[in-house]
């Protein structure tokens, strides 16, 4: 219910809007879940288009580095196999990369700031975009040569020269029903179809105000995963993250600490854009929308996770204040800051 959703008040359905704010969940048996509580709005008088278009080139490529300091040094062999590219570009007139993603996977670089690890064995990945496919040739012909010829523990180079492929970018958009004829072919003729236009969607209703609560002097820290599940996708290039509480007392703890800003912080190497918050009160659950988080989205994008899969895991690992009393009371496992 949490997967790549929007406002979770008035998701768009092809034929209805639906209002899942107030669902609640109920354990009724082995395997056997009550849902109860999910509202129509309403139809739209428009449709939902996802149309996509050619938007230039990109190529993809990893090296496997084993040395001491790899990940220092795989970041260094990418900014000379980005240097020399752009050396002659130059040369041949053409214009810069319009996308770059240098990403250091087993160095937790998806973490960004948060990342903890400390690895002698990594593999180095380099997304590229540009306008011209010959720039990118250019790219896929540098990768060999560099590899042999730069920092050493350098390896892996298994799936040889990176392939060119096109960019085809998603477009998501509204169409207004009335200004989109509709024709039915049966038997080699055409059927009058007539699509209901009017709209009778409805306003997204209020949410109650939620209960955001202080964990108050004693309190310590728990990782969110001690209190939550949580589940990620993408619309675009947009990423949604869905927090549901473990049980109904933890969430104005969860509230309180997973503000919008809080959010956009944790995220600010991967978000470029604003970051939402929606309450679902009915299943004690709260949905993020992170948007210019993915690096255009989908194949338009040359990052590791270009549809937010690991963003819910990424977010269960920050440390929530609960009350002391509480922690205790449920067997919470506190942060070593706190336990200290």
């Amino acid at each position: 219910m949490l997967y790549e959703i929007g406002d979770p008040r008035a998701y768009l359905l092809p034929d209805v809007i639906c209002d899942w704010s107030g669902v609640t969940l109920e354990q009724i048996g082995p395997d056997r879940v009550r849902v109860m509580g999910g509202k129509g709005l309403g139809r739209t008088g428009s449709y939902k288009v996802s149309a996509t278009y050619a938007d230039g080139w990109r190529a993809v490529t990893t090296l496997t580095l084993a040395a001491i300091d790899a990940p220092a040094k795989a970041e260094r062999v990418a900014e000379a196999i980005l240097t020399r590219c752009r050396r002659i570009f130059r040369n041949k007139n053409l214009g810069d990369f319009r996308q770059v993603s240098v990403e250091v996977l087993g160095a937790e670089a998806a973490y960004g700031a948060n990342a903890r690890a400390r690895t002698r064995e990594v593999v180095l990945k380099i997304g590229v975009a540009h306008e011209e496919r010959s720039a990118l040739n250019i790219f896929a012909g540098e990768i060999a040569p560099m590899a042999i010829s730069t920092a050493q523990g350098l390896t892996g180079f298994y799936a040889g020269r990176p392939k060119v492929q096109p960019v085809v970018r998603l477009f998501s958009f509204l169409q207004d029903k009335a200004d989109t004829p509709v024709a039915v072919e049966v038997d080699g003729k055409d059927v009058p179809v007539t699509v209901a236009t009017r709209e009778v969607r409805l306003d997204p209703p209020a949410t109650p105000p939620a209960d955001s609560r202080d964990a108050g002097p004693d309190a310590v820290k728990v990782r969110l995963v001690e209190l939550a599940w949580g589940r990620s996708g993408d619309k675009g290039d947009i990423a949604n993250i869905g927090i549901m509480a473990r049980k109904p007392d933890y969430l104005p703890y969860i509230r309180s600490a997973l503000t919008e800003d809080a959010v956009k912080t944790y995220f600010a190497h991967l978000c470029n854009g604003p970051v939402e918050r929606f309450d679902l009160p009915g299943s004690h659950a709260l949905n993020f929308l992170l948007h210019e988080s993915l690096g255009g989205g989908g194949i338009a994008s040359v990052r590791i996770d270009p549809q937010g899969k690991g963003f819910a895991q990424m977010l269960l690992d920050i440390e929530i204040p609960v009350p002391a009393k509480l922690a205790e009371n449920d067997g919470l496992a506190m942060t070593k800051e706190s336990a200290a």
